[in-house]
């Protein structure tokens, strides 16, 4: 018995030392090898091959600073759980991604946190105000569900919290979780590129002028190299000629046509169109009609007209129509309007207006999807055209399903807002106003070189077709167009709203649209991720709660009891 004993004494001594060994070998080779295995349906916690790419560049220290620790509901710990564990994930490709969390609140010297407020509104970053319970009812709590990151002394903001309006607070709170790898590794690319990409916002035509397109190009001169080009005639103004190489090329990645006023010569037109033919990329805003709030305030009503730009055989042979009329919604931004007089002051009231509406994304496109509705102002309808199968579009705006159009010219007034709306007569949905054509494009100039180009032809590298390329067309100059403080004038966030004090998502928007036309690693296809949304039925929860709890709570304490006295059983039986 004593030998049988040793022998079992001596057995399970080497399989302790053979599972030590066995532990410690693969301690070795996982320092060298990094793995782990993913068993999420949709691949949840598996980082995109362009993620890792840019995780790979990183040599130095990033910092991200993350404002969002505290005593909070449970959807904001989750948020924050779920960031500490992607960054975790970033971590383990690369030792460089450092964090910390910050309770911004904390601390009892409200002076000093109010200037810490003020730092991150001016990083960036957008507050938000909770409605917290407590025992004596409750509280209001700001908080900053975001990050500052800080590579080499440049600081970028990180919005964790993407707000979209009218959107069921599981399902922002989700969409949030299903942004963070994209969001991380974007403002990671955007720190670490050494060569930024080129913008041109052309000017020349009439166009918004720089202090309502100020906080759009001050955004943008964070993330890229900008510049205001004027073409006028001028041939190299959008292509230049490289000394070691012949011809022309595009000296811009993109460029930004912002509400032209002005009609396009046939010299312009060309060089844009050349432009193009070289692999450039536009973002078109355009108001197809003329038609001003500031005239609809002056008077009790205003004529809104076509806009004659004559660019309407460009956007045709591009497959594109931007129709003379106005879209109506439902679904509408309300404006101040004064309604009455007391004495001398006049009684302003906010009511609806149907010109101004508010378009809620709905494509799974990486441009708009899970992105905050967007404010317009009196846009315009686009159709598609042309057969030519070498251009895919895809609509990236339309109107609610209760919208309809009118055909300029057309007289508008603001008695429209005084009535009920009549749903009848809003009875179109889906309306196109922003749209996103890819692929190879014909030249608008084949076959026909205009006569004021002709004695420069010999010297302009003149193409009749494209590389693969993309324009973004949206029938909305005003999309881009910030607001300037009412009383002090100075350029207010792309995207606020200074009579309702609403943010609206147009400078994502515009952010998103450069993004995907200048980034070739692919890394915003990370946007069309999805994550299942899996919630707990709340009414089932109700009805079963004391059967959820035992299962719970007393079930596994029942197993491990049974297990172990079947094993003691076993244990037993064996050694007597």
């Amino acid at each position: 018995m004593a030998n049988k004993r040793k022998k079992i004494k001596k057995g399970n001594t080497i399989q302790l030392i053979i599972g030590l060994l066995i532990i410690i070998v693969i301690n070795i080779i996982s320092a060298y090898i990094y793995t782990r295995l993913d068993l999420t349906s949709e691949k949840r916690y598996t980082l995109s091959k362009a993620t890792k790419g840019f995780i790979k560049k990183i040599d130095d220290v990033v910092l991200f600073k993350v404002y969002l620790d505290g005593d909070f509901p449970a959807g904001f710990k989750k948020l924050k759980a779920e960031t500490k564990e992607m960054l975790d994930e970033f971590r383990a490709y690369n030792n460089n991604i450092e964090y910390k969390f910050i309770n911004p609140s904390e601390g009892a010297d409200k002076t000093k946190t109010k200037g810490l407020y003020k730092q991150l509104i001016d990083k960036g970053l957008e507050p938000t105000n909770l409605q917290v319970k407590t025992n004596d009812g409750s509280s209001q709590q700001i908080i900053f569900p975001g990050a500052v990151v800080s590579y080499k002394g440049k600081d970028l903001p990180l919005q964790l919290l993407i707000s979209q309006k009218g959107t069921p607070p599981e399902q922002v709170l989700n969409n949030s979780i299903q942004g963070l790898e994209y969001n991380i590794a974007n403002v990671i690319r955007k720190l670490i590129t050494k060569e930024k990409p080129k913008i041109g916002y052309v000017i020349g035509n009439g166009e918004l002028d720089l202090m309502r397109v100020a906080d759009l190009v001050t955004t943008l001169s964070d993330f890229y190299s900008t510049d205001t080009v004027k073409i006028n005639h001028k041939i190299n103004a959008l292509n230049e000629r490289f000394i070691t190489k012949q011809g022309f090329h595009k000296k811009y990645d993109a460029i930004i046509i912002a509400k032209p006023e002005i009609p396009f010569d046939e010299k312009d037109k060309f060089l844009i169109d050349q432009y193009i033919m070289h692999g450039g990329k536009v973002i078109w805003l355009i108001s197809p009609v003329v038609a001003s709030l500031d005239s609809l305030m002056n008077s009790p009503q205003t004529l809104a007209f076509s806009r004659r730009l004559n660019l309407d055989d460009m956007f045709f042979n591009y497959g594109i129509r931007m129709n003379n009329d106005l879209l109506l919604d439902i679904n509408s931004l309300p404006i101040p309007v004064v309604t009455g007089q007391i004495g001398d002051q006049p009684q302003i009231s906010f009511m609806p207006c149907y010109y101004f509406p508010v378009i809620t994304p709905t494509s799974d496109n990486p441009i708009v999807k899970n992105l905050n509705a967007i404010k317009c102002e009196f846009p315009s309808s686009i159709d598609t055209v042309g057969n030519n199968t070498n251009l895919k579009k895809t609509v990236l705006l339309a109107t609610s399903k209760y919208s309809r159009k009118i055909n300029a010219p057309a007289s508008i007034s603001l008695e429209i807002m005084q009535h009920k709306p009549n749903i009848k007569s809003f009875n179109k949905s889906n309306i196109p106003l922003a749209i996103l054509v890819e692929g190879i494009f014909t030249s608008n100039f084949k076959d026909r070189v205009p006569s004021e180009i002709a004695e420069d032809k010999a010297s302009f590298d003149y193409k009749e077709v494209s590389p693969n390329t993309s324009m973004i067309f949206i029938a909305d100059g005003d999309i881009a167009k910030n607001q300037l403080h009412r009383t002090q004038g100075y350029p207010l966030p792309l995207g606020y709203d200074q009579y309702t004090n609403q943010y609206f998502g147009n400078k994502d928007l515009m952010l998103n649209c450069v993004d995907y036309l200048c980034d070739e690693s692919g890394l915003i296809a990370v946007r069309s991720r999805e994550l299942k949304l899996r919630m707990l039925d709340k009414t089932k929860i109700e009805k079963y709660k004391l059967s959820i709890q035992l299962i719970n709570v007393v079930l596994p304490i029942l197993l491990i009891l049974v297990f172990g006295i079947i094993l003691n059983f076993f244990r037993k039986r064996k050694y007597d």
